[in-house]
């Protein structure tokens, strides 16, 4: 019998443990199916298999969960980039392909990116969310994109242009990819093939920047 108790109290300790990663997972699931304003504690509560109560216990209110959240699922992703491009010792064409392919195989692709389409849909509505957003995600990943076109330049690698404009043309097109997949694939018979897409996009921008455009561009076969 004390065998018993003690297995089912480290069963109980590991099911206590693991609760704010579950309402996590849960969170996710939920904002990116049914947008910020629709999303209900309650609904997170009960498909993570604990009470509304036990929710409270980790998060004060839904806007500190969507941040706990994002904080769990997004920002590690940004930083492991930003780490990639302290590191990285090659071409500054290859970094760029290297990130922006990473970008979408861990965000773009997945379920992650119902969280900017979140974002560009409710951000009127909850300025506070998109605030932070904006704060812990988009400065880091505008700045970290800048950061890397800076770095071609200064290496004779990249054609100087403004990096800060620049910027927003890398990544308008992969937003358009990313919406494309979450809210518009449905209305179009003749789908987006993503590795296409992508191999086109980086053949046309890095072409564009390459002080040398007749030198050979990596291929790449990730699927995506």
């Amino acid at each position: 019998m004390e065998c018993f108790i003690k297995k089912a109290s480290k069963r109980w300790e590991r099911r206590k443990d693991a609760r704010p990663q579950e309402l996590l997972a849960a969170a996710l699931d939920l904002f990116v199916e049914r947008g910020y304003a629709a999303a209900r504690l309650d609904d997170v509560a009960a498909r993570a298999g604990v009470s509304k109560g036990t929710l409270y216990l980790y998060f004060t209110n839904k806007e500190e969960l969507f941040k706990a959240m994002v904080r769990e699922n997004v920002v590690p992703i940004i930083g492991e980039a930003e780490e990639i491009v302290d590191k990285h010792e090659g071409h500054s064409a290859d970094l760029f392909k290297e990130i922006m392919l990473g970008w979408w195989e861990r965000i773009g692709s997945t379920k992650l990116a119902g969280i900017t389409k979140l974002i560009m849909a409710e951000s009127g509505n909850f300025p506070d969310v998109a605030r932070f957003y904006h704060e812990e995600v988009m400065s880091r990943g505008h700045a970290m994109i800048v950061r890397m076109l800076e770095r071609g330049i200064a290496r004779g690698e990249f054609r100087p242009i403004d990096a800060q404009e620049a910027m927003n043309v890398v990544i308008a097109p992969m937003v358009m990819l990313m919406m494309w997949n979450q809210s518009f694939a449905a209305c179009r018979m003749d789908k987006i093939d993503p590795a296409k897409y992508l191999q086109c996009y980086l053949d046309l921008f890095l072409r564009g920047l390459l002080v040398d455009p007749t030198l050979p561009l990596p291929t790449t076969d990730k699927s995506c």
